[in-house]
């Protein structure tokens, strides 16, 4: 490594986490049914090399990203990293593709054996032995409660296949479910300043909890950044799913004035307006991290700053004006 980034303890799991890990939805590549468009392994391999190079010290991926292949992506990049500097793997399961339809929607399947299946196929691609946090992606539609697949995930733990466990895409009714049956780690909503629900009701539950959040999507899925207008949308790849997708269409205007707000705070940081994205939603309290995605090594440069930036009352009062409910 050849820096340390700054560090928090992630809730009770005994991790310490960067404020910022890499996250490798993009690097699925194409022709799946929520793909970003076509990326090259290699260019992916350097990115996640670049991105444990700044000091970040987790990588946030899921089986279904690329249908598998995202995760072997990772398991390829980590190949020859040492036990000292491998970094904290996080993977999600319980979304099952249909091998001969890539293009179809995945079913949410929280039934034991399926999600035992999924845990043990997820260790194979990544190469191994226990998954440091495992998120149950969404919640099922298969009739499994969110109590009988929670308790299949503190099973696992037990057994020591997953080191601690979480729930993605939940709300607060189904989170405190599953915590009464066993310590839920850690949370991963979306959250942005183009998509602060979480900061209503589940961020507040976290910090009153032990709960950590490490939240996704922070710069807006590319909107925050400072690098989108009505033409880029018009010119992403057709199996883009951003082309259809409300942010990008319907409420483009509002969005793009919200990350212009931002590259004028960033102008006082001097970083980036990725960067100025990031760090407002990790100065929420309950939010231990966020989940940056980048698909080269150059893109990893442009958010990375905010790991080190808090961000002042000032700060996002220029943000929200009136387009936002809520700061920290």
């Amino acid at each position: 490594m050849s820096e340390e980034l700054a560090r928090i303890a992630l809730s009770s799991t005994g991790m310490d986490i960067t404020r910022v890990g890499f996250g490798s939805w993009a690097l699925g590549g194409g022709d799946w049914v929520s793909s970003w468009g076509p990326q090259a392994d290699d260019e992916s391999v350097a990115a996640i090399r670049h991105a444990l190079d700044t000091g970040i010290n987790w990588i946030d991926t899921a089986a279904v990203y690329g249908l598998g292949h995202a995760e072997e992506v990772v398991a390829k990049a980590l190949q020859g990293v040492s036990d000292a500097d491998r970094p904290y793997v996080f993977t999600k399961g319980g979304l099952i593709w249909d091998e001969n339809n890539r293009r179809q929607s995945s079913a949410k399947v929280g039934e034991a054996s399926s999600l035992r299946r999924e845990v043990e196929a997820s260790l194979k691609r990544l190469g191994i032995e226990q998954i440091d946090l495992y998120f149950m992606h969404w919640p099922a539609t298969d009739g499994t409660t969110v109590e009988s697949y929670w308790q299949t995930l503190l099973e696992l733990k037990a057994e020591g296949k997953l080191r601690a466990i979480g729930l993605s895409n939940h709300d607060v009714g189904q989170v405190v479910r599953a915590e009464a049956l066993g310590h839920v780690d850690v949370v991963q909503p979306p959250f942005s300043a183009i998509n602060p629900a979480a900061s209503a009701e589940l961020l507040p539950w976290c910090a009153e909890h032990s709960t950590d959040a490490v939240v996704y999507s922070p710069m807006g899925s590319g909107l925050l950044t400072g690098a989108f207008s009505a033409e880029r949308v018009a010119s992403l790849a057709s199996d883009d799913w951003r082309r259809n997708a409300p942010a990008f269409t319907t409420d483009l205007d509002k969005n793009l004035a919200i990350a212009e707000s931002m590259a004028a705070v960033a102008g006082r940081y001097g970083v980036s307006t990725a960067a100025i994205a990031v760090a407002w939603v990790l100065g929420f309290p309950g939010v231990a991290g966020a989940i940056v995605g980048a698909r080269t090594p150059e893109q990893v440069d442009g958010w990375v700053a905010s790991a080190q930036i808090s961000l002042t009352p000032e700060d996002y009062s220029d943000i929200s004006k009136d387009l936002l409910p809520t700061i920290p």
